[in-house]
């Protein structure tokens, strides 16, 4: 009932808000980074224009003619000089008889020493406009977004480890702050090098915010909105998407367009400072009269008459540490990366997951960054490329709790792949097919992109299960910086991206037949658990306690935890989070 969770409701919305901001600049140079049609500049004032039998007065009115980088224009300036401009050359014509677009005789060639001109027929003015990134400069305009997921993949390693440190409300106010600060930023900086420096720490406190943002949001929802409430952060995300097809579609200047973009979520950076820490990390750092006055807030913004006593938490915890003893402590062991690969059935788990993370965030950006290209409008197909994934994750939360989550991963990776395939045979003018299968695509990888987080968690048992979805994250960090790379394929041949991804989650949807299903069933606590769940399904499956009883579950996870390693009360809070946020 909504007076009970008022607070965490409110908390809830004001996080995930922010999320907005990460999907606006996740996306943002889709059409930053635009490249205009532009041919070589020419030194002197243009008399008359020619292109193929068209005639004008200026290259302006010649713009709308232009269907290939093949073609050349033909100016003839006042001083009688005739000129055919290339898109990275120019020449000049030796004999200047009549102007004509056929000419056979001899020709000086010269590079784009006058800089270039530019069509801003759609965009006045773009990244690439602003520092000639075109031509022999080219690989410069390439490199700005998969430098930008470059600082992603760092922002989550780096502020993910400082919220552990410091806490969660401290990264919040510095990476909301720093969206702000950096998105302004951008936005006048002077040079390439610059713009491409500053975006990358936007992109660091960026994914800084959405990492912890989604641990915010999971230590206050409860367990049976935590689904929900952590897949739909992805929802927020998408609107952001939605929201730079809008402003781009209004604003046609890249410097203005980023300062909009920016200021969308503003709101958010005058009001953050509000948000409290969560009692989870406050109790794993032992400020018990911190957390209790967080409770106590809760308590009144709910209308609950008795709230929770830390006092008497501690009480209960202490009691069950002294049942327990702590002789075990010495037996806790330090887990690494090599445990995912601890034996064939974890390794080859490991593998399979770490592909559907990496086809995952491939697929995703592909089908995101790709959009601008279908044809037809492309702030529409940018917009309902990022609307898609709305209905997207209901539709996950609905098949994974009734159909398991192995048995919704496999035919969303499989058909993910066969629209890959199916586009590849429609018709290019057939725009709207083409952006229909589009939506498809990323709806169906989606699914799949969204579910990959949950079901990691619950695959591997809770001595190595942080680290399990850890690396996995950072697989598809990876999958995000390959993305932008794999897009610009489409130059060697169109199909060139659909078919990589096409290729990987068929891989993928196979791979995933030989993992098991955790629907319903308790997690593991130990590498042999987690072995024995791969090898003998059906026992398994004949010792699954009921699916809803989540927070008997919790409770008996955690003093198994607590009795098996030994932990203090500060410990056994640490080791407690990530299995309670994976519930």
């Amino acid at each position: 009932m909504w007076f009970r969770t008022r607070f965490q409701a409110c908390v809830y919305f004001a996080s995930v808000f922010q999320a907005m901001s990460c999907g606006i600049h996740y996306l943002a140079s889709v059409f930053m980074a635009v490249t205009p049609n532009f041919v070589c500049g020419f030194p002197g004032n243009v008399s008359s224009v020619l292109f193929h039998n068209s005639s004008a007065s200026s290259i302006e009115d010649i713009w709308t003619l232009w269907t290939s980088t093949e073609n050349y224009i033909v100016v003839q300036l006042e001083n009688g000089e005739i000129w055919e401009l290339d898109q990275c050359s120019r020449s000049k014509r030796e004999v200047s008889l009549d102007l004509a677009y056929e000419y056979k005789g001899n020709k000086s060639v010269f590079p784009c020493s006058d800089g270039f001109l530019y069509d801003d027929t759609k965009w006045k003015s773009t990244v690439v406009t602003q520092w000639d990134l075109v031509c022999d400069r080219e690989w410069l305009a390439k490199l700005i977004q998969p430098t930008f997921m470059l600082g992603v993949l760092i922002g989550a390693v780096i502020f993910g480890d400082i919220a552990d440190r410091l806490g969660r409300q401290r990264v919040i106010w510095f990476t909301s702050a720093g969206q702000f600060v950096f998105g302004i930023a951008v936005a006048f900086t002077f040079d390439y090098y610059g713009f491409v420096i500053v975006r990358f720490l936007l992109a660091m406190v960026s994914s800084g915010y959405l990492v912890v943002a989604f641990v915010y949001v999971t230590e206050f929802v409860g367990i049976k909105a935590r689904t929900w409430a952590s897949m739909h952060v992805h929802a927020f995300f998408a609107m952001g998407i939605m929201i730079v097809a809008l402003v781009g579609f209004f604003v046609r200047t890249w410097w203005v367009y980023q300062i909009f973009l920016t200021i969308a979520t503003l709101p958010f950076v005058l009001c953050c400072w509000m948000l409290p820490e969560t009692p989870f990390w406050l109790l794993s750092e032992e400020r018990y009269e911190d957390a209790q006055k967080v409770i106590d807030t809760m308590a009144r913004w709910n209308k609950v008459s008795t709230s929770c006593k830390v006092s008497e938490l501690c009480s209960v915890q202490q009691d069950d540490l002294a049942r327990t003893g702590d002789n075990d402590t010495s037996s806790t062991k330090k887990h690494t990366i090599l445990d995912l690969f601890c034996n064939w059935q974890i390794a080859r788990r490991t593998i399979t997951v770490w592909l559907i993370w990496f086809t995952g965030s491939l697929g995703y950006y592909v089908f995101s960054l790709s959009s601008v290209s279908l044809g037809g409008n492309e702030y529409l197909n940018l917009f309902l490329i990022g609307a898609v994934e709305l209905p997207c994750y209901i539709i996950a939360c609905l098949a994974m709790d009734r159909l398991g989550r192995r048995n919704t991963l496999i035919p969303f990776l499989i058909l993910s792949a066969l629209i890959c395939v199916l586009i590849m045979f429609i018709p290019q003018d057939f725009n709207i097919l083409i952006i229909l299968a589009n939506m498809a695509g990323k709806f169906s990888i989606g699914v799949a992109f969204g579910l990959i987080y949950l079901y990691t968690a619950e695959l591997y048992p809770t001595v190595v299960r942080s680290l399990a979805v850890g690396s996995g994250s950072m697989m598809c960090r990876v999958g995000s910086v390959v993305a932008p790379f794999c897009v610009y394929l489409r130059s060697v041949w169109i199909f060139m991206p659909l078919l990589l991804v096409g290729i990987m989650a068929l891989l993928s949807g196979i791979l995933t037949i030989m993992l098991p299903e955790t629907l319903g069933k308790p997690l593991t606590n130990t590498l042999v658990e987690a072995t024995e769940m791969g090898r003998n399904k059906k026992s398994c499956s004949e010792k699954t306690p009921p699916a809803h009883s989540g927070a008997a579950l919790e409770k008996d996870r955690g003093c198994l935890v607590k009795k098996e390693l030994g932990l203090t009360n500060k410990a056994a809070a640490k080791w407690l989070f990530p299995i309670l946020i994976t519930i």
